[in-house]
């Protein structure tokens, strides 16, 4: 991170503490700089993990990254654990973020909606430019960090959802929560599901 410190996560396909833990031993003394040291014993041979469980070896669970807000001159910090998604260039991920923020031209009484929002980076960076700020993601825990980062910046005016999106952001789901005046979306690779696209065109933003 900018502020210095550096998780690493050791993901090994047999839970075999002879020689893993001498592993992560080598690794602490030769690089005290790691603040984070956690590992995954991950048996299905295949590089999803969101469905491990994550042990902390040595020094905290997560890290911390700083970014300036966006047009509020305020440094916001962000917890991020090692199930959560968050930019590995965190330069670029506050110019990134500045110019999504410029797009989505919002209004102080605007609701948004950032769908896969991770961390909540981006519902947290543009909070102050908005009414209300909605978020979903499907990884439980980055939803939990996003609270956290609510909570840690003095922003109260975000709600975080966990789910699937197309299980989610249903019509009764935009209903309940206000038609979004404005969508940030940032779906993983596969792209997003019909359902989703169908729903964002019920919700009707004014921009996408």
């Amino acid at each position: 991170t900018s502020t210095g410190q550096w998780m690493v996560i050791v993901i090994v396909a047999e839970d075999n503490p002879t020689l893993l833990f001498p592993l992560l031993d080598m690794l602490a003394s030769q690089f005290p700089q790691i603040t984070s040291l956690q590992y995954i014993v991950n048996t299905k041979l295949h590089d999803s993990y969101s469905d491990q469980t994550v042990v902390t070896y040595r020094g905290s669970d997560h890290i911390e990254e700083h970014m300036q807000g966006y047009q509020v001159g305020k440094e916001l910090k962000f917890i991020i654990n090692p199930k959560s998604f968050y930019q590995t260039n965190s330069a670029q991920a506050q110019r990134l973020y500045s110019y999504v923020a410029e797009l989505a031209e919002l209004r102080p009484e605007d609701t948004l909606y950032d769908l896969y929002t991770g961390t909540g980076t981006i519902a947290n960076f543009v909070s102050r430019q908005a009414r209300k700020v909605v978020g979903i993601e499907y990884v439980p825990e980055a939803i939990e960090d996003a609270k956290v980062n609510s909570a840690i910046n003095g922003i109260e005016n975000t709600l975080f959802y966990a789910g699937d999106m197309k299980d989610i952001l249903t019509h009764n789901f935009i209903e309940e929560h206000g038609r979004p005046d404005v969508i940030i979306t940032d779906p993983p690779r596969a792209g997003m599901h019909t359902d989703v696209i169908e729903a964002i065109r019920f919700a009707a933003p004014r921009r996408i």
